[in-house]
């Protein structure tokens, strides 16, 4: 394999001779840093994995260490504050010992300080404020010491470890970026962005010395050519958010590398460059003449993500697969489910697997409930699907990605409306009556009022909005007047049962959660047609599609509800839990 990328114990590296250019500055790691190296390394050599047969045994990964060569010199484009401490731990160590048998460990020079060379061979107390690199130096090796006072008995073990069992990703800068150090620097280290999986899996497909001479630059094209394009398919929303769930721990800039780490099953307690790690391995495993495979590895990947794909273009796949996953079920176990099974058969699976996600009788289901959440989002999603000749998918990136929960669709009355929520409150219901937010064309419209119950709730509405205070008992008997018009004062039955639950989005519902059906109504409309993502089902309940009974549209009334409930239970009967006959 060849050197651009490879993982080297801290103990390849002692012959090695490092320079550090002036671009970069000084050392500045502090005890906080030094501190969780060594506990990192000693948490290690505490917790020994068991490994099988033929495995490799395990390491501790370090960070990244990027460097060019220069005159038999590595000059060290990013990772001197690692390679400084270590070092300093080394020196500690050798510290044990007279001269004659302390280990040779690498130099480093700096271009700025030449003489902090020195000083790190021999670190010494009296020369510490000569400048601000030897004080953060003296700092990093009295912090080292203080460390192991508790634990010279294993002093040895954590050596070993150190030298034999830590392992630094070493990236060796390409002939085509050697005369680029400063670049490739602050590519690295603005906002210190780390170099993440998928660059250096990358890197690892891409070495010129994994593919003979004549194949070299055709396999490097065709690789790097399907890898932007999964990643073009990644990047669109549509297609990302139907695999992948906002509330993952891990965030991605190159959406691929989520598909590496499914691959290799990382966990959120996984080190940082976990993924990589296995995808080292295998490049190490799997070879053909003296060179790792990487077609095969590559089918790999290719298939994997390839799965998602025609999950993707069959409807009812999409549909459950992305029910499934925001509910959190592991995609990885989908998948495994998937292999080597009839699609029909998977589509069993993945009913069945539904069922287990909303196992309940619709009739207990009550605000609060997780389930609640399940059902209405299932019902949306088996509304598109019962919609005959339909080639729509549900918005899965919209509704995970927007502020979608479960809201009363009768509002609860009993609530009490108070402070700057009162202003918000006669905001709406001016803006719903008069069609505007504008104080003078209100006043305008009122003018024109002929109806004598709406004209006189207005006005009221318009004198308390330019109260600098609303007295309790003024607002208190406006909001009753204004109650009474909607028929909000009507109470339904069982107003915390899913026959009055929809998904709304909080804007429409508004922080005090008294917003009128009307009002709701008029914003769920309004968002329609201004393109805003409404979920169909909510959007089919404010325009009482499930009503079976003639009424005045903008009111919500208990036959509403009871058709609401009839409507969700009939779409889901393949679903819900049934009473025995």
């Amino acid at each position: 394999m060849s050197k651009n990328l490879v993982l080297r114990p801290i103990s390849s590296l002692l012959e090695e001779s490092f320079f550090i250019p002036d671009y970069q500055r000084g050392y500045r790691w502090t005890d906080t840093q030094v501190n969780q190296l060594l506990d990192d390394i000693w948490n290690f050599v505490k917790n020994p994995q068991q490994i099988e047969s033929g495995e490799e045994e395990p390491f501790y990964c370090l960070q990244p260490v990027v460097v060019k060569k220069y005159n038999n010199i590595w000059e060290v484009i990013d990772g001197q504050q690692r390679l400084t401490t270590i070092k300093i731990i080394l020196t500690y160590f050798n510290a044990r010992f007279t001269e004659k048998f302390r280990k040779k460990i690498y130099d480093i020079s700096y271009q700025t300080r030449p003489d902090s060379e020195v000083f790190l061979r021999e670190i010494n107390e009296e020369f510490k404020d000569d400048n601000i690199d030897y004080f953060h130096i003296y700092k990093a090796y009295e912090t080292v010491k203080k460390w192991f006072l508790d634990k010279q008995n294993f002093i040895n073990d954590i050596e070993s470890a150190l030298l034999n069992k830590t392992k630094i990703i070493w990236y060796e800068a390409l002939e085509m970026e050697s005369n680029n150090s400063i670049d490739i620097f602050t590519r690295i280290n603005i906002g210190k962005i780390l170099l993440t999986n998928a660059e250096l899996i990358k890197a690892l497909f891409l070495q010129k010395g994994n593919f003979s001479d004549s194949q070299a630059s055709l396999k490097q094209i065709q690789i790097a050519s399907e890898w932007d394009s999964i990643e073009k398919v990644l990047q669109d929303d549509t297609f990302w958010f139907f695999i992948y769930n906002p509330d993952n721990p891990f965030k991605y800039d190159n959406r691929i590398e989520y598909i590496f780490d499914l691959m290799k099953e990382r966990t959120k307690d996984a080190e940082h460059y976990y993924t990589f790690n296995k995808f080292y391995e295998v490049f190490l495993k799997n070879h053909e003449n003296d060179k790792p495979n990487i077609d095969k590895i590559w089918l790999e990947i290719k298939k994997y993500y390839l799965t998602f794909e025609e999950w993707y273009r069959d409807s009812e796949l999409f549909h459950y697969v992305g029910f499934l996953i925001d509910c959190g079920v592991s995609i990885n176990t989908i998948k495994k489910h998937s292999e080597n099974i009839e699609k029909d058969k998977f589509k069993t699976y993945l009913k069945r697997e539904i069922r287990k996600q909303v196992a309940c009788k619709l009739d207990d289901v009550k605000y609060g409930d997780k389930t609640v959440k399940r059902i209405l989002l299932l019902f949306n999603v088996q509304t598109i699907l019962e919609t005959q000749k339909s080639d729509s998918k549900f918005p899965f990136h919209k509704y995970k990605s927007e502020n979608w929960d479960i809201e009363h669709v009768h509002s609860q009355t009993e609530k009490t409306i108070s402070g700057n929520q009162r202003q918000e409150w006669i905001n709406d219901i001016l803006e719903y009556f008069c069609g505007t937010s504008n104080l003078l064309k209100i006043m305008e419209y009122i003018k024109t009022l002929n109806e004598e119950k709406v004209l006189e709730i207005c006005k009221e509405l318009l004198v308390l909005k330019q109260k600098e205070k609303v007295e309790n008992n003024e607002f208190d008997n406006l909001f009753i007047k204004v109650q009474e018009y909607f028929k909000e004062g009507q109470e339904i039955e069982n107003k915390h049962d899913i026959s009055n639950l929809a998904l709304l989005d909080a804007k429409t519902n508004r922080s005090y959660g008294n917003s009128f059906f009307p009002i709701k109504r008029k914003k769920i409309i309004k968002n329609d047609r201004s393109g805003i993502f409404v979920p169909i089902a909510t959007k089919n309940l404010f325009l009482k599609y499930y009503s079976t009974k003639f009424g005045d549209v903008m009111y919500w009334n208990q036959d509403d509800a009871d058709d609401y409930f009839t409507a969700i239970n009939e779409t889901l009967k393949d679903f819900l839990q049934r009473e025995e006959a």
